[in-house]
């Protein structure tokens, strides 16, 4: 049993009709790579992430071409759009504008405070929200000095300093995220963070890296953060297909026993007993049923002699065997197939749970 971890209640806002911070759940969120003013591209991509249960999804507003495919994009997707932007004030405005959901900005490149509020005072007048988006290679010049180099207290006093901006100008719809690409220096960042504001907190390793080194540093990062109960929105950041963020981030979440979404997978690791193909038969099922909602531990196991015993709390399982396996319940056999029939197997009897549901 996963120990039940004590959430710090933050304030709640809203990004679309996603509520995040208070009592809400976690939210998964990622981030498009398409180019944004290609609009069917980017389309595709968001339906693809929303099939793998994101919740938020991010695009990269670097021109008024892209700011203003938002409006096309949100007419054909179901989860809420942020409008990602940098050094252009305008651009933030005018993604407000064509319907985006949210905006990330960092104030500190955003340029002067006249500027920050006509961003602030269009975000108000579309209420949506702003997510402060600090990280290690942002820092203000006069905070690197300060603390000689980017330190989590220098990173803490940015994010504090911009809060305390946008709310001065009239905005209560703030989220913040604090980044750096080391797990250490993010993991202290939003502890400190964490003890000097209610603003719900965006969670997450920033150049986390490709598909292993991204991973390694997200869980670590990611869940350690999460394990203090801190975090209102996560993103896993990987130089890989977007989906594989939302993925992990769910696998992240359903470790700690923060949410469950969908089937909790289990699978041994193989060994000299194993006679069956169980690297691609465990990742047909991932597949498989990716988007399946159903909360259910499903086991994957190489091997009859042991598969059942060791996989006693699963709901639903197969174990391999010499060109035949079993379909288990509970540690308990319930059907013998051929191997070739146990994948189709065990996603019917899943089938039938789910209709049962």
């Amino acid at each position: 049993m996963v120990p039940e971890i004590n959430r710090k209640k933050t304030r709640r806002i809203t990004v679309g009709d996603v509520a995040v911070g208070g009592t809400s759940p976690v939210s998964v969120q990622s981030m498009t790579n398409t180019f944004t003013q290609d609009v069917a591209a980017t389309v595709a991509q968001i339906k693809r992430l929303e099939e793998a249960g994101c919740e938020i999804v991010r695009v990269a507003v670097p021109d008024e071409e892209a700011a203003s495919a938002i409006s096309s994009i949100k007419g054909r997707i179901s989860i809420p759009v942020i409008a990602d932007i940098h050094f252009d004030y305008r651009l933030a405005i005018a993604a407000a504008e064509a319907g985006a959901d949210g905006l990330r900005i960092n104030p500190g490149n955003i340029g002067s405070k006249k500027r920050v509020k006509a961003v602030v005072d269009c975000a108000n007048a579309h209420d949506i929200m702003i997510r402060i988006g600090v990280n290690s290679g942002s820092l203000e010049k006069d905070i690197l000095q300060k603390y000689n180099g980017v330190t989590a207290i220098a990173m803490v006093e940015s994010a504090v300093r911009n809060i305390e901006l946008l709310e001065s100008l009239g905005l209560l719809q703030v989220k913040v995220s604090i980044k750096a690409s080391d797990v250490a220096r993010t993991v202290a960042a939003y502890s400190l963070l964490s003890e000097k504001t209610d603003v719900p907190l965006h969670v997450g390793v920033t150049e986390a890296g490709g598909l292993y080194p991204g991973i390694v540093k997200s869980s670590l990062g990611i869940g350690m953060i999460l394990s203090q109960g801190i975090g209102d929105t996560i993103r896993v950041s990987l130089t890989r297909d977007p989906v594989e963020e939302v993925r992990v981030g769910f696998e992240i979440l359903k470790a700690l026993g923060i949410r469950q979404h969908g089937p909790d997978i289990i699978s041994c690791p193989t060994c000299g007993r194993c006679n069956i193909n169980l690297f691609d038969i465990a990742e047909e099922v991932e597949q498989a049923l990716m988007s399946n909602p159903l909360p259910i531990k499903v086991a994957i196991m190489g091997c009859v002699v042991n598969g059942p015993g060791e996989a006693r709390e699963a709901d639903i399982g197969i174990a391999g065997g010499d060109g035949k396996g079993i379909l288990f319940k509970k540690g308990e056999v319930v059907s013998t197939f051929p191997q070739e029939k146990l994948v189709d197997a065990l996603l019917d009897e899943i089938g039938k749970m789910k209709i049962e549901e």
